[in-house]
C-alpha cells in the first residue's frame, strides 16, 4: 500500500468520469511507478485518463476509486529517423510531438494524449491514407491490471513476434489495463499539401478514387453541403493531381481546410455517434438527414443526433448496409437509458479477453461493450 499512499492524492471536484466522481488520484511518472501503483491498487476501480478529450465518451463506469493520469508518462523516449520510427510515452499530448521532417500522422482532438487516442481508437480524415492509430501502432508497453508489465511488438515495422497486444488494447477504452509507452511507423512530412472544395454529391467519390490521384483525405459535410479532398506530395504533383479533382468536382482549389475539416459535428447537448459502413453505402447515409461529418472515402463517418429516434434509425440504417453505429457521447439524461454500443458481434469473445486480464473487472467497470 505505501505506492499508493506515495502516488495518490484526494480527488478533487474535476475528478469524475461522466458525473462519477473518484476518491483518489495519482500521476506515475514512469512504466516502474505505473506497476507498482496498480499492484497496490487491488481491488480499487479503475480509470485511466490522458489528456481529458474523450473522457466522456462511452457510458460511466458502475464504480471509481482511482484515477491514474497519465500526463507525467510524457515525452520522446526515442526518435530513430532514419528507421521512421518513434517511442513515446503514453500521456504525451500529440501537438507537442516534434519529429523534424517527419510526422505520426494521425489527426487528433487539441490536448488528446498519445495514448487516449490509442485507448479510444480514434482517428480523422487523414486515416484514407496512413491508416488509424492501430495500424501506426508497431510496439506497446502496457501495464497489466494484476501489476505485471507486458510488452509487445518492437522498433522495427516488420516485428511479428509474440502476440500483437497493441492491436487488442487498441480501442478497449482502459478496460485491460494501463497504456505507458507507444511505438509507432513514422512518414515523412510532406512538402506541400492543397484541398479541393466542392459541392459535389457523396456519389463523386467513387470517381476520385478511379482517378488515381491518391488522395490523403476525402471528406464530407452534409451542413454545408461540401466535399473536399486533401492532397499532399511534392509541389508539382500536388499542383497537377489537384488541377484533375479541381476539373472532375467543377471545384476550387484551396491552400487550408474548410473551417469544419476534422472537427465532430455534434453540439454539447446533443447525442454524438460513429458510424461506419461500406463506401457503397455511403450515399444514401449522407442522405438520411442527419447532420452527418467525416471520410466519405472510407465510409467512417459522425453524427449528431437530437435525440434516442434518431439514433434507432441511424443504427438500423448501418445495420442493414452491413456496417455499425456506436453512441460516443451524450448528455446524462440521455446516456443513462440508451444503449450506448448497440450489437456488436464477437461480444463472447470479448468477455473471455477480460476475464483474462482482468478478472476483477476493475479497469474502467462497465465502460466497454456489453457492460465490459
Amino acid at each position: 500500500m505505501a505506492a499508493l499512499d506515495e502516488l495518490t492524492r484526494p480527488a478533487g471536484d474535476d475528478d469524475h468520469v461522466g458525473g462519477v466522481p473518484a476518491r483518489l488520484v495519482a500521476s506515475p511518472a514512469s512504466t516502474e511507478e505505473a506497476a507498482a501503483l496498480v499492484a497496490a491498487a487491488q481491488g480499487l476501480s479503475v480509470v485511466v485518463r490522458g489528456g481529458g478529450t474523450k473522457i466522456h465518451w462511452g457510458p460511466p463506469p458502475r464504480s471509481l476509486d482511482l484515477i491514474i493520469d497519465t500526463r507525467r508518462l510524457s515525452g520522446v523516449v526515442e526518435h530513430a529517423a532514419g528507421d521512421l520510427i518513434t517511442v513515446v510515452g503514453a500521456g504525451t499530448p500529440l501537438g507537442d510531438l516534434a519529429l523534424g521532417d517527419q510526422q505520426l500522422a494521425i489527426d487528433f482532438h487539441p490536448g488528446a494524449t498519445v495514448g487516449g487516442v490509442v485507448a479510444t481508437g480514434a482517428s480523422g480524415p487523414r486515416r484514407l491514407h496512413y491508416g488509424t492509430a492501430r495500424d501506426l501502432l508497431i510496439g506497446i508497453t502496457v501495464v497489466r491490471p494484476d501489476g505485471v508489465v507486458a510488452r509487445s511488438g518492437g522498433k522495427v515495422v516488420k516485428n511479428v513476434a509474440g502476440y500483437d497486444l497493441g492491436k487488442l488494447y487498441t480501442g478497449s477504452y482502459g478496460t485491460l489495463g494501463l497504456i505507458t509507452e507507444c511505438v509507432f511507423r513514422l512518414h515523412p512530412r510532406p512538402a506541400a499539401s492543397a484541398y479541393v472544395r466542392s459541392t459535389a454529391p457523396a456519389q463523386a467519390v467513387s470517381a476520385i478514387l478511379a482517378a488515381q490521384v491518391a488522395p490523403t483525405a476525402i471528406e464530407i459535410d452534409t451542413a454545408t453541403g461540401e466535399l473536399a479532398v486533401l492532397l499532399e506530395g511534392t509541389a508539382s504533383g500536388v499542383r497537377e493531381r489537384a488541377a484533375l479533382i479541381e476539373k472532375l468536382l467543377a471545384g476550387e482549389v484551396s491552400e487550408t481546410a474548410p473551417g469544419w475539416w476534422g472537427r465532430d459535428p455534434w453540439a454539447p447537448d446533443e447525442i454524438g455517434l460513429k458510424l461506419s459502413v461500406p463506401l457503397s453505402k455511403v450515399p444514401a447515409l449522407v442522405d438520411s438527414g442527419s447532420a452527418l461529418r467525416g471520410s466519405a472515402g472510407t465510409g467512417v463517418l459522425y453524427a449528431a443526433a437530437r435525440d434516442i429516434t434518431e439514433v434507432e434509425r441511424l443504427r438500423a440504417l448501418c445495420v442493414r448496409s452491413g456496417g455499425h453505429a456506436v453512441v460516443l457521447t451524450a448528455p446524462a439524461e440521455v446516456r443513462d437509458i440508451l444503449d450506448m454500443w448497440g450489437p456488436v458481434p464477437g461480444l463472447a469473445v470479448m468477455r473471455r479477453i477480460k476475464e483474462q486480464f482482468d478478472p476483477g473487472y476493475r479497469f474502467a467497470p462497465g465502460r466497454f461493450v456489453g457492460g465490459i
